[in-house]
């Protein structure tokens, strides 16, 4: 590792995965922005954490917001190592695709690849103008990267999509040490995952309660590609409950 002050972003830190990391990070001596809608939430975040933590009430939808997020940690340490690009809603579950509305269409593409896209570009930027030049964005994908969920198509789109941006964001960091990976995540023990545990819709059409990991246990392999050297990089990483439906769905 660098000697240099280690600092990084987390967007969605204010709850579920975002948290877990951010908290994994700060104990692990790194410098961490939280970034994230609800400032009350970051500030619990910031209150559990051993570490160096501030925190920016961003909404990723906003490229003005986004501007601030990295403009005040340009500010505060002159320097980025590492976004983790967690923002993101799961969107209205359950509505067919002929019934699914514009609106709920644009919320879920506007948080989950629009605001992904704010987010790395930010950092891009920052990364890229610094000395010494470089750094690391991880994106957070998902199981539905791979295999979708039945009437998931607006949250399966996204996800695909980051894919896609992960890949780019390689390829074009490479003149300037900025790499670039992607971590799937699969029923990890969060807010957003408590319906797992009492029954979800299955591609055969039956309702069928899923397993769930501990958080802790993704934020362990973020923190491991997050301290990789940036001559190493961990491109796709998949992380999921041991037996919930993945290998085989459908």
């Amino acid at each position: 590792m660098n000697t240099h002050l280690r600092t990084a972003v987390v967007t969605g830190a204010g709850s579920g995965i975002g948290r877990s990391v951010a908290l994994t990070l700060a104990e692990a001596g790194w410098s961490v922005a939280l970034a994230g809608r609800r400032a009350e939430k970051l500030e619990e975040t910031a209150s559990l954490a051993q570490g160096r933590t501030f925190c920016v009430r961003t909404d990723v939808t906003s490229p003005d917001e986004v501007t601030a997020l990295f403009e005040a940690v340009r500010d505060r340490w002159g320097r980025l190592d590492l976004l983790f690009n967690n923002a993101g809603i799961s969107g209205p579950g359950g509505i067919p695709v002929e019934d699914l509305s514009h609106s709920a269409w644009s919320k879920v593409v506007d948080t989950n690849l629009t605001g992904s896209f704010l987010c790395a570009q930010g950092a891009f930027r920052l990364m890229k103008g610094q000395d010494p030049q470089g750094g690391r964005i991880i994106n957070n994908g998902s199981i539905s990267a791979h295999a979708p969920r039945p009437d998931s198509i607006a949250y399966t789109a996204t996800k695909h999509a980051l894919t896609g941006l992960t890949k780019s964001l390689s390829l074009d960091g490479r003149p300037y040490r900025i790499a670039c990976g992607q971590i799937d995540i699969g029923n990890a023990a969060t807010e957003m995952t408590e319906r797992m545990q009492r029954g979800v819709p299955q591609a055969n059409g039956e309702l069928v309660a899923e397993p769930v990991m501990a958080a802790a246990d993704v934020a362990r392999t973020v923190l491991h590609m997050a301290e990789l050297p940036l001559e190493a990089n961990v491109q796709f990483a998949t992380v999921l409950a041991t037996t919930m439906p993945y290998v085989g769905r459908g």
